[in-house]
């Protein structure tokens, strides 16, 4: 049987029908790049103290004096869980004490913020923490609603890789951008954190289904050069622009709900692709569907302006496919060989490790020195380089020598933050940055990487499932960030550790460098490297 890529040789790498799928693939990512980390701002946690009620008969000098100060960074600033008991405030008041002088504030009775809190509005106008009071004791619900986001990404990454599979690319990357809109859009309406977050499960799940699916659409439907071209600088510099639009929508935007709203609409524009974006031939030939995947090779080719061969599959293909449109793929089939399951593993742990590292960093912007909205902008800008990087590494250098260099590279800068002395705080968000350099190029190549390793009949399945796995990362990635409070430099050293041992463990991936892209698990078996690998 002769290759896909040898069949489909004759329409050239880069005609205007692979130009085309190019660009909108790459475009159907953009929002992703809203939604995967909207909840920087829509769950922003601004300062706030406990509210003195209006009617509680305080002089002006125990009113200013109601909050406790506590040590936070080194200072005594006010405390944000915490008041003196109100009680006691006013009867000392209607006595005439002065606080301080006549009364040792040290000495008196503190209560919670029984009548809520009052929040600056110097950042944020409101957020889901400021609605809903999801502060001091409520505070875990912030990052419960990042990890569940993520738990919705887990699910989608599971599910959308058979659902793609069995009904087909297309489909599921229309299907899947649908669910991310119209939930999203109820999200909008949500009255409750409840809501909200279970809202935001289903977000998640479409999130990372329409990222996969379309990711293999293109990986499948692309000629060899471009398809590199695709992963690096097509989707994965999409998505940063659409991230790098996130600060600028926020700035504007302080209301979380027209935050939302402004992040929502966009996916709208994607309705119309519906119409020009071909379902993958590859996938259409895997399950015998002959005729339409000829008819969408021909259309490919009157769009090229090239005329195609009178026979594009001939009988011996079809006859060596018709043997396998029967068999049935599932799940099972990523660990029923040796070789597979080797693979199956290291991907998933690696995944698993590298998101970790991105989600976490991604997700610690707000706690960085200085501007939020410039500090997030930052960290998406400074993947466009980290993808460019990735390119250049996929185009000339084998496979895991450039992810295993990335992934060192962001590791090890990562642990050298903690040697910074706490007055160059320049220096730390520039090490910060450079970390996610080496983890974002990293995660680029994986993508590819992963892909080049799986077969056609399975591929969708098998970067479903890593991505399944990295997920695993992300949702524990909210509560790395949380470890800050306790100590600055934990979520580093935890994070850099990991990646650098992440960086250890590609090196025993086999190479795809160079090798054709296999269509069946028997000719994945051929690939250099995985029958040694273990």
């Amino acid at each position: 049987m002769r290759d896909y890529e040898e069949v489909t040789a004759f329409l050239g790498e880069w005609g205007r029908f692979q130009r085309l799928v190019f660009f909108l693939l790459s475009a159907s990512i953009i929002p992703n790049g809203f939604n995967g980390l909207s909840i920087v701002f829509l769950a922003g946690t601004p300062e706030h103290r406990c509210v003195v009620p209006g009617g509680a008969n305080l002089s002006a000098e125990w009113l200013n004096a109601s909050i406790p100060l506590e040590l936070r960074g080194g200072q005594a600033v006010p405390s944000r869980c915490r008041r003196y008991r109100l009680a006691a405030l006013t009867n000392l008041s209607a006595l005439g004490l002065r606080p301080g002088s006549d009364v040792e504030l040290e000495s008196l009775e503190q209560e919670p913020c029984r009548d809520g809190w009052e929040y600056s509005r110097d950042v944020y106008r409101s957020t889901i923490v400021t609605e809903w009071n999801l502060v001091c004791d409520n505070d875990w619900k912030g990052p419960l609603s990042t990890s569940l986001f993520f738990v919705g990404v887990l699910l989608g990454s599971f599910i959308s890789g058979q659902l793609s599979d069995k009904f087909g690319r297309k489909k599921v990357l229309f299907a899947t951008l649908a669910m991310q809109t119209v939930f999203s859009f109820i999200q909008v309406f949500s009255t409750s954190w409840e809501m909200f977050s279970v809202l935001f499960l289903l977000v998640g799940m479409g999130q990372i289904s329409n990222y996969v699916a379309a990711f293999v659409l293109g990986t499948e439907i692309l000629g060899k050069s471009i398809r590199v071209l695709f992963c690096t600088l097509g989707v994965c510099i999409f998505y940063a622009f659409g991230y790098m639009l996130l600060p600028l929508f926020a700035y504007f935007i302080r209301d979380w709900r027209m935050l939302l709203l402004a992040l929502t609409l966009p996916g709208l524009l994607c309705i119309p692709l519906w119409w020009v974006i071909p379902e993958s031939p590859r996938w259409l030939i895997s399950q015998g569907r002959f005729q339409e995947a000829e008819d969408i090779i021909r259309k490919a080719a009157k769009t090229n302006g090239i005329t195609a061969p009178d026979v594009i599959l001939h009988p011996s293909d079809l006859q060596d496919l018709d043997s396998q449109k029967q068999q049935t793929y599932t799940i099972l089939d990523l660990v029923r060989t040796r070789n597979i399951l080797t693979i199956t593993v290291m991907s998933v742990i690696i995944w698993m490790i590298i998101s970790v590292g991105y989600f976490g960093l991604s997700l610690d912007t707000p706690n960085l020195h200085g501007d939020v909205y410039v500090n997030c902008f930052l960290s998406a800008v400074i993947e466009v380089p980290a993808y460019i990087i990735s390119w250049l590494l996929l185009r000339n250098l084998p496979r895991r020598y450039s992810m295993a260099a990335a992934l060192f590279l962001g590791g090890c800068v990562l642990l050298f933050i903690q040697l910074v002395p706490s007055h160059i705080r320049a220096l730390s968000i520039l090490l910060v940055m450079l970390g996610k350099f080496g983890i974002t190029s990293a995660f680029s190549i994986v993508y590819v990487y992963t892909a080049e390793l799986y077969p056609t009949v399975v591929r969708n399945m098998g970067v479903g499932a890593s991505s399944m796995a990295s997920r695993l990362g992300s949702i524990l990635s909210p509560y790395f960030v949380y470890l800050g409070a306790y100590d600055r430099f934990l979520p580093y050293i935890l994070m850099g550790s990991l990646t650098v041992l992440s960086g250890i463990l590609t090196l025993f991936l086999p190479e795809s460098y160079g090798m054709p892209l296999p269509d069946t698990i028997d000719q994945m078996l051929l690939v250099k490297g995985i029958q040694t690998c273990l």
